[in-house]
């Protein structure tokens, strides 16, 4: 050998975790990860990296007025440790507009070809629950319509930029308010 060992990979204590975010996520994220308030996610389920990724960067350079001075005062075992206890909870189910969720559907699966907005399945999945942890892309199934709208509305309106090469700002530029309402309402609507 070199002499140079491979890092360990950090891992996170989902218990650590837990009594974590019952002392400082509660309030806002909800018993196990599943917000109450419909303008803040669910953490539920998520993949840790993701989590991670949104941690570090309210700490380092996304700022938000709520989540910033949550973040900031985080080590980075605790920010592993929280994100590798929300991988673990359960999701609760969300219920979807029919009608929305329908046109949602469609403009998921195989995006807008006529405006040039991709189909949301490529990075998050056939049914939004895989999304792709190594890319850091969420899990979106289940997902709050209303956090998931404005989310959507911060990507389009560059509020939102810590999203890989412009990915998402780029897609989301080209959405019109009915499609983020859609495709919204279709993500809530989700189980998986």
């Amino acid at each position: 050998t070199d002499g140079h060992q491979a890092a360990a990979p950090q891992v996170g204590d989902p218990q650590a975790g837990e009594a974590k975010a019952n002392g400082v996520c509660l309030a806002c994220h909800g018993p196990q990860g599943n917000s109450l308030v419909p303008i803040w996610p669910k953490l539920a389920g998520q993949h840790p990296e993701y989590i991670v990724k949104q941690l570090m960067d309210f700490k380092q350079r996304r700022a938000n007025e709520q989540m910033t001075p949550m973040a900031m005062p985080l080590t980075d075992q605790e920010v592993l440790d929280l994100a590798a206890y929300y991988a673990t909870q359960p999701k609760t189910p969300g219920a979807a507009d029919p009608e929305l969720a329908s046109k949602g559907e469609s403009l998921y699966r195989w995006g807008n070809p006529e405006t040039g907005v991709p189909a949301c399945s490529g990075c998050h999945g056939p049914a939004g629950g895989a999304g792709q942890s190594l890319a850091k892309f969420p899990r979106l199934s289940a997902q709050h319509a209303d956090y998931t709208k404005q989310t959507l509305e911060h990507f389009r309106g560059a509020l939102r930029a810590n999203d890989p090469n412009g990915m998402m700002r780029g897609a989301a530029a080209r959405l019109s308010d009915q499609e983020i309402a859609a495709v919204s309402q279709y993500l809530q609507g989700l189980s998986q």
